[in-house]
């Protein structure tokens, strides 16, 4: 028996002459965060909206928690909870006016109504801002309220579209943890976003989606051991005006050696594929030495989502421009 939570067979949504999702098919687990990882323009938010009935696909099936979300959307939308990009909150209203709003939206008993709303309250960190004005809070705060909304009924599913967009450095660190905390309750997590450490730290399972496909899916340490390289990262010393056709002079010199699998121009940084760090650092430097290449700066590391990005798509996550469809 299928454990999964989401079951995804060939979706496809079209916006005119924009495909904005190409035939994807995919499934989630019950009790896992689910990470839909790709650049703005990429298709994620389209597919939360599909997901959570804010939208209709022109083809494929979907089923949510083993209810089919065309035939059945009502009921879809009583197990799921949904936290969009854009910060929802009435300033005018206050941390609790916006719980009871929704506990009464999804229609909680007046018994267990406070008990959940200081529940969740203490969940996500708001416990002490009960009748604070959301105009008065900061941001960091108000996509707390979000995520306190979202989950006033207990929703064994919960949809995060960009759930840290745009907060400061420790807020992210909050929301972060409340997620790691539901997971620990119990609850699936579907989660997009164009955050590279966000996916690495919070998905069991990473989708990469670019242009409406599917591009490859497993765990961040499956699709990183995949590749089987090491990424060497060079920046050269030279002025401005020199660095551009030094670094192509030195791409060219490097290409050619046996060891070096790709490499790819990232600015005024260089980095090379190899298969072993060790065996090839002492020869890129001797490359750059004989063409008279002045290194600022060489660094190596294993490689991340961003080069499992890379290796599935051909070019950086970086390059992709385009608004979120």
């Amino acid at each position: 028996m299928s454990n999964a939570v989401i079951r995804i067979e060939n979706l496809t949504k079209r916006y005119g002459l924009v495909t904005a999702l190409d035939d994807i098919s995919l499934e989630v687990e019950r009790g896992t965060i689910f990470g839909l990882l790709g650049p703005n323009g990429a298709g994620k938010t389209t597919a939360v909206k599909i997901l959570t009935t804010l939208a209709r696909p022109d083809g494929g099936k979907i089923e949510v928690i083993g209810t089919d979300i065309l035939k059945d959307p009502v009921r879809v939308r009583s197990l799921i909870g949904y936290v969009p990009q854009e910060l929802t909150v009435d300033p005018y209203l206050t941390v609790q006016e916006h719980l009871r709003y929704y506990a009464d939206l999804y229609h909680l008993s007046a018994v267990g109504k406070d008990s959940r709303i200081r529940e969740v309250l203490g969940l996500v960190g708001l416990a002490g801002y009960e009748n604070r004005r959301a105009r008065y809070l900061s941001g960091g705060t108000k996509k707390k309220i979000d995520l306190a909304c979202g989950l006033i009924h207990r929703p064994p599913l919960l949809f995060l579209d960009e759930p840290s967009l745009g907060l400061d450095v420790q807020a992210r660190r909050d929301v972060w943890s409340y997620i790691l905390r539901l997971k620990e309750q119990g609850t699936t997590s579907f989660l997009c976003t164009n955050y590279m450490d966000e996916a690495e730290r919070l998905c069991d399972i990473v989708a990469i989606i670019e242009h409406g496909r599917i591009a490859v899916i497993g765990s961040p340490a499956q699709l990183r051991s995949q590749l089987k390289r090491d990424v060497i990262s060079i920046e050269i010393a030279s002025a401005d005006e020199h660095q551009r056709k030094e670094l192509e002079v030195l791409e060219k010199a490097v290409s050619q050696l046996r060891i070096v699998q790709g490499t790819v121009k990232n600015g005024t940084q260089l980095k090379v594929y190899v298969e072993s760090n060790e065996i090839a650092l002492p020869q890129i430097l001797q490359s750059a030495a004989s063409l008279s290449i002045p290194i600022r700066t060489i660094t190596y590391s294993r490689p991340g989502l961003d080069e499992v990005f890379l290796h599935y798509t051909g070019h950086p996550f970086a390059d992709e421009r385009k608004i979120d469809a």
